[in-house]
């Protein structure tokens, strides 16, 4: 019995976890505090250290669900260092990330003369049989690749669905199950109609994805939720980031996008209108009470690999256009890694989300629960409207639809409906953010 790997406190509403992805094989050599395992919560993904040198041995398989707490592995602490074990095995470090070294190849057995490469389960077989050749780049769990072994089916062609894009059995199982040789045709010839494949693929929803989806029915069964929308024209802005963005650039080495607008206009909107920067709480005695905050906590929605997250802006208030924007660009390369922090993710007054990033013209945005409004941002589209405003004359400009969801129980709609004013008229005239009207 070596030294215990356990499961860490993640944070107070967590109590456990799944095995995304062992880093480090079974048997081989680890460095103290190199990273190995990768555990998924319902709040975020997170990497365990090894906490001390050895020889590894697991004790839970990838897809396990653990407590927070529980042991999952131990580490053999007098076993000697193989020759050649100076870096870590299994990882390396690039710029303090680690990252999984990927399997070694294994050699492809000589092809028999008689017999030419051909495709093996619609996959290409050309370095042999049992596809392992091609393979040996691929990340993937052990289970995976000798199930593709036993059913000579390459890893190459199949595309994974764990940690990092790591293939797991399901893919595998489900690679097969699609492409096994004659099924499509069969499947024809038998209904008379039906041509491709028909098959079936049931996956474990992942902790963050659950999560989710709790939240998001927790918001529409709690809330009486309401969305009121209006439209922006996006003209000035635009045309104050074009005048200024290579200087602005220059100066603080961060490009000026659309978002720092939107964090300071809904900034100065939740200081004139705090019901909408409040939340219902219950009160000392027991019954609803409203929550009020004198600060803006803007949590921002980014879309991470295992599903979104909302990351918040501590004090938005206080931060410049450059912080504002530093800070988002963080978020978002933190999200794509998994690298975000569960603190990060917690709190929030008001959530600004951006549809339009990903071409939606429309949408309601759901309450992220305790949180009484969300904005919903949209693509930017010409479109003929009025311009300039009582004219009469008709032109085409940059437009985008803005949606506020709101809880109606605390914000009542005239309310709500000033508060997207505010953002409209903050956005079409920039200068009343540095004026603070």
């Amino acid at each position: 019995m070596g030294t215990s790997i356990v499961i860490p406190n993640v944070g107070e509403s967590v109590t456990s976890g799944v095995i995304g992805a062992w880093l480090v094989k079974d048997g081989e050599w680890v460095d103290r505090d190199q990273t190995v395992l990768e555990l998924e919560t319902d709040k975020v993904t997170m990497e365990v250290p090894a906490p001390a040198a050895g020889v590894i041995k697991h004790g839970a398989a990838e897809g396990d669900e653990v407590d927070v707490g529980a042991s999952v592995g131990d580490i053999d602490e007098t076993a000697s260092k193989p020759a050649g074990a100076a870096e870590p095995a299994a990882a390396k470090q690039e710029g303090g990330t680690a990252t999984a070294a990927p399997p070694k190849a294994e050699p492809a057995p000589a092809p028999t003369p008689s017999a030419p490469a051909t495709a093996t389960n619609g996959a290409a077989a050309s370095a042999g049989s049992n596809g392992s050749a091609p393979s040996g780049d691929v990340k993937a769990t052990p289970l995976a690749r000798k199930l593709a072994e036993d059913k000579g089916v390459s890893l190459a062609g199949i595309a994974g669905t764990g940690a990092g894009g790591r293939i797991r059995e399901q893919d595998v199982i489900g690679f097969i199950q699609t492409h096994q040789d004659g099924a499509p045709a069969a499947a024809a010839s038998a209904t008379g109609s039906v041509t491709g494949s028909r098959g079936i693929r049931v996956e474990k929803m992942a902790p963050l994805r659950q999560r989710i989806a709790s939240r998001l029915v927790e918001a529409q069964q709690t809330a009486a939720m309401l969305t009121t929308f209006n439209e922006v024209d996006m003209g000035a802005v635009m045309d104050l980031r074009k005048q200024h963005k290579e200087a602005f650039g220059e100066k603080h080495g961060i490009g000026l996008g659309f978002m720092s607008f939107f964090v300071k206009a809904c900034v100065q909107g939740l200081q004139k209108f705090p019901l909408i920067n409040a939340n219902i709480v219950a009160g000392q005695d027991g019954k609803p009470a409203i929550e009020y905050h004198d600060y803006q906590d803007v949590a921002i929605a980014v879309a991470g690999p295992k599903g979104l997250v909302v990351p918040v802006i501590r004090n938005a208030e206080d931060l410049s256009f450059a912080g504002v924007e530093k800070t988002i660009k963080d978020f978002g390369v933190r999200a794509k890694g998994g690298k975000l922090d569960l603190s990060e993710m917690t709190g929030g007054t008001f959530t600004i989300t951006n549809g339009g990033v990903f071409g939606s013209l429309m949408s309601t945005p759901i309450l992220n629960p305790p949180q009484s409004a969300i904005l919903g941002m949209h693509g930017i589209k010409k479109r003929a409207v009025e311009f300039p405003e009582g004219s009469g004359q008709i032109a085409l400009r940059p437009m985008m639809y803005l949606a506020l969801s709101y809880d109606h129980r605390i914000v009542d709609g005239a309310e709500a409906v000033q508060f997207l004013v505010s953002i409209k008229n903050t956005i079409e005239d920039p200068a009343r953010l540095m004026l603070e009207l």
